[in-house]
């Protein structure tokens, strides 16, 4: 008797494996590409007459989450939904969530020379797609490739210089950048 239930706990426990490992491969859809994204993006600002704005980030980057919560923040989440189609491109995930990524998002962080910059990485363009800035603090007279990344701003030199960003790509009043950069402080400490 022994014998012959074990051929039948062998099968049982085959096909309990085969369910779970099909069903988790159904249940993980597939990753959209970058430039899925982008042109969704595109499409959203020309309707709504916003820029794009793209976060390059990563799952585990604790700054990129603080950039996320920065923007989000009800003190200042309102200027950037009105402004911005704000969107995120998954790079430099762990080799066990490398399934997250963005397909083409490196390369296209590379177009614009922010592979070697670190994550959050930025960039605003308009709704054609037009590179408007990026978050590269760069001294003058240097190149697009050359600069240090502002990432999720939080000193002064890097608040200051995305007040400036933002001051120069929408129409947001002084009052409006004060706040922003008031909230983005705090991610200093």
């Amino acid at each position: 008797m022994m014998h012959t239930r074990q051929p039948i706990f062998k099968l049982l426990i085959f096909s309990l494996i085969f369910s779970w490992g099909i069903f988790n491969v159904q249940a993980q859809e597939p990753v959209p590409s970058a430039q899925q994204i982008l042109d969704e993006a595109y499409a959203v600002a020309k309707k709504e007459n916003k820029k794009v704005f793209i976060i390059f980030h990563a799952s585990w980057c604790g700054w990129c989450h603080r950039m996320d919560t920065s923007m989000n923040d009800p003190s200042c989440k309102k200027f950037f939904d009105d402004n911005f189609v704000v969107r995120h491109l998954t790079v430099d995930e762990a080799k066990d969530k490398m399934y997250l990524e963005n397909p083409g998002a490196n390369a296209f962080r590379t177009k614009y020379h922010g592979d070697n910059q670190g994550i959050p990485f930025w960039l605003i363009f308009d709704q054609d797609g037009k590179l408007l800035a990026d978050s590269k603090i760069r001294k003058p007279g240097e190149g697009p490739a050359e600069g240090s990344n502002a990432g999720c701003p939080a000193s002064e030199e890097e608040v200051n210089f995305f007040v400036n960003i933002l001051s120069r790509t929408t129409p947001l009043q002084k009052s409006d950048l004060a706040i922003i950069a008031k909230r983005f402080r705090k991610n200093e400490h």
